[in-house]
């Protein structure tokens, strides 16, 4: 068999022995055989919060254990149907088997790195806002086009997106929104796109066909539970109630109803429109409240807290961390990594695990400034 195909293999064996170290293998597997006990207890479903906790770590461990142990039988697999192949003369099945392994590569490196999402709040939900910058319609309706691309990224990955908050625009697109992200490590994947991008296309709202770079924001902040205590002074805030102002359909309520918190000492805002009920929109909005001084306390840990703040001055030219280019060329590059790929659509279709990957691995290793 030839060498490069061993040494792929060889690859994918050291990312699951380092998986199976960060996981303290023995150690999970037990722990995995005790919550199984929990889930079976039937007096655990009269304690509802404690059996989410059960499920969710339950989950979590199941899904980790079962694909090394799945990857660590397909290397198998594929190695075999490669030596098959070669024997029989058959390239089509070597070949079928050499992409199969290259995948499997992938995998165990991205689960790899997801090993080491271990901040403090990398396991986290998260809330995901976007804000349109200068340059009206244009910017507006690139600041949907992000907001889909997210939506459509975590899709992909099985994380649940709720709207929570709609701005639009005059004409077209969004001059705002938040939603959140549920699953487990959204917040760990998700920290790393806070900041400014570009977008350079012929724009579709100038009857001359001219060339347009619009900006858009990103912000994520991770959702936090009942073990993170954020003491807010209601003296400190501005509750403000006001009819949504979006689309409406299904993402949003059309009543009276939407809340509005402003922090004062901090000028953080928060809104929620998601509800016809004004109650359960001010509970939403204090929880994201709580979520953003928080994620602002956790900027203050970090070395990368003062270039953030400077990145959120101005959403426009010498701030962005990533560029989209549609015209005359297609490229999207990441300008803190240098990836790039002149896929663009699949980019803006969802394909972000490539930028995702290599700011996380920079930010974990010191190399990345400007996120969070």
């Amino acid at each position: 068999m030839r060498a490069e195909i061993e040494a792929i293999a060889q690859e994918i064996r050291q990312s699951l022995e380092l998986l199976r170290k960060h996981l303290d293998w023995d150690n999970a597997l037990r722990r995995l055989d005790e919550l199984n006990a929990r889930a079976e207890d039937p007096d655990l479903w009269n304690r509802a919060e404690e059996a989410q906790k059960v499920m969710r770590e339950r989950t979590q461990l199941e899904q980790s254990i079962g694909t090394v142990k799945r990857i660590a039988a397909e290397i198998d697999d594929q190695l075999g149907m490669i030596e098959l192949g070669e024997a029989e003369g058959d390239q089509g099945v070597v070949a079928d088997a050499e992409a199969a392994l290259q995948a499997l590569k992938g995998e165990a490196a991205k689960m790899e790195l997801e090993s080491l999402l271990s901040g403090e709040a990398d396991g986290n939900d998260c809330y995901l806002e976007v804000h349109a910058g200068a340059g009206g319609t244009e910017a507006q309706d690139w600041a949907e086009i992000l907001l889909r691309m997210y939506t459509r990224w975590a899709e992909q990955h099985g994380y649940k997106v709720e709207w929570l908050e709609e701005s639009g625009g005059e004409e077209a697109g969004l001059k705002s929104a938040t939603v959140r992200i549920s699953g487990h490590n959204a917040y760990g994947w998700l920290k790393t796109e806070s900041g400014v991008h570009r977008l350079v296309r012929i724009s579709p709202f100038d009857s001359a066909a001219r060339r347009h770079t619009s900006f858009s924001s990103i912000w994520v902040y991770p959702v936090i539970d009942d073990t993170i205590d954020i003491q807010i002074n209601e003296s400190d805030c501005r509750i403000d109630t006001f009819r949504a102002s979006g689309a409406g359909g299904q993402h949003i309520n059309k009543t009276d109803s939407a809340i509005r918190i402003t922090h004062i000492p901090s000028g953080i805002v928060v809104s929620c429109q998601i509800d016809r009920s004004q109650h359960r929109n001010r509970a939403m909005a204090w929880d994201m409240l709580r979520a953003r001084l928080y994620e602002a306390e956790l900027q203050k840990r970090e070395a990368a807290s003062q270039a953030e703040a400077d990145a959120k001055t101005e959403i426009g030219w010498g701030h962005q961390i990533r560029s989209y280019v549609l015209q005359p060329y297609q490229m999207v590059k990441d300008l803190r990594t240098g990836v790039e790929t002149s896929d663009s659509q699949g980019v803006l279709d969802g394909d972000l695990d490539p930028f995702m990957a290599a700011s996380l691995a920079a930010r974990l290793e010191g190399g990345v400034k400007a996120e969070a």
